[in-house]
């Protein structure tokens, strides 16, 4: 019972840059201006897609669904992040620190199948326009949105409580900016291969399979447009998925990057790696939702359609 009792930690201190105070004024700065353009441009399309009848088909109610999961990923880390560059010292309780795990995990995993899902409904519309509106009805994308959501928050249920089943004993210093899950592991005083295998799964389930069937899909696609006969048909067909594809491109390029670049030998490099990881890990987490509404307003006509007339009718009701 006694050594139950010392394995509990009633809360965890973030490292974050506490030892650059300089530099967490500095980036308090970049994020929040980062996490204001987040919050703005998500909003006014999930407003878009939700108030203009003419966007109220699969691919912006996906895309609604989109914007409004990179508003909840960014707002269950980014305040926390903010905090903490203000606060000499960052701690957070056990039970707050493993609700932000659940919400971070769930919502990059709710992404990306959501990911594979739009690619399934440009697959559709371009390899087969004549029964997209057949396939893609409301009755198939609400139910393919949510089952979307229902896996993330599945698969986050179940890492986070192997995660929050572990004992934590003596160190309580999580070397990140939030609770990031495998920097919390690495504080467990127990074997934690369990979560590793599990951890493992769900990637290959949640990363690998979405980026093998956007593969594919865009395979077809690409063969679909390359079969249109004119160059004018080609460019409209290309303009249909062009956006999609470079959110995709984005998102697992930079995951891609994060986990794939070579870590350094030299132990008197480590400090400066660490910040670097903590610094690329941070900018992930803002960067693709950031960009997500600026490279669908400025590719996609029918959303800066919507965008002027929801502004016009804001001017005219004032």
């Amino acid at each position: 019972m006694e050594e139950a009792n010392q394995s509990k930690v009633a809360e965890f201190v973030l490292l974050g840059l506490s030892d650059q105070p300089k530099l967490e004024k500095t980036f308090f700065v970049l994020i929040l201006l980062m996490y204001l353009v987040i919050l703005l441009g998500n909003g006014v399309l999930v407003l878009v897609t939700i108030s203009d009848s003419h966007l109220h088909t699969s691919m912006y109610f996906f895309l609604g669904n989109l914007s409004f999961l990179d508003i909840c990923y960014t707002t269950s880390s980014i305040p926390l992040v903010l905090d903490g560059f203000l606060t000499p010292r960052k701690t957070i309780s056990f039970s707050a620190c493993a609700v932000q795990m659940f919400l971070s995990f769930a919502m990059g995993a709710t992404e990306c199948v959501l990911l594979g899902m739009m690619a399934f409904d440009r697959y559709v519309a371009i390899c087969n326009p004549l029964r997209y509106p057949v396939v893609m009805s409301k009755a198939a994308y609400v139910p393919m949105a949510a089952s979307s959501w229902l896996a993330g928050g599945v698969n986050s249920l179940v890492q986070i409580s192997l995660a929050v089943q572990l004992p934590f004993c003596g160190d309580n210093v999580i070397n990140h900016f939030t609770c990031e899950i495998l920097a919390v592991l690495k504080l467990a005083c127990a074997d934690i291969s369990i979560n590793v295998i599990s951890m493992g799964v769900a990637n290959v389930i949640f990363l690998g399979v979405p980026v093998l069937f956007i593969f594919v899909s865009y395979i077809f696609i690409l063969t679909t447009i390359l079969r249109i006969p004119s160059a004018e048909g080609q460019r409209k067909a290309f303009s249909i998925c062009s956006s999609h594809l470079t959110v995709v491109v984005i998102f697992y390029g930079t995951i891609l990057f994060m986990y794939a670049k070579p870590k350094s030998k030299d132990p008197r490099g480590e400090d400066k790696q660490d910040v670097s990881d903590k610094l690329i890990s941070l900018f992930y987490g803002v960067l693709t939702p950031m960009l997500n509404p600026i490279i669908y307003s400025l590719r996609n006509k029918d959303v800066k359609v919507a965008m002027k007339n929801l502004a016009g009718q804001k001017c005219f009701t004032q």
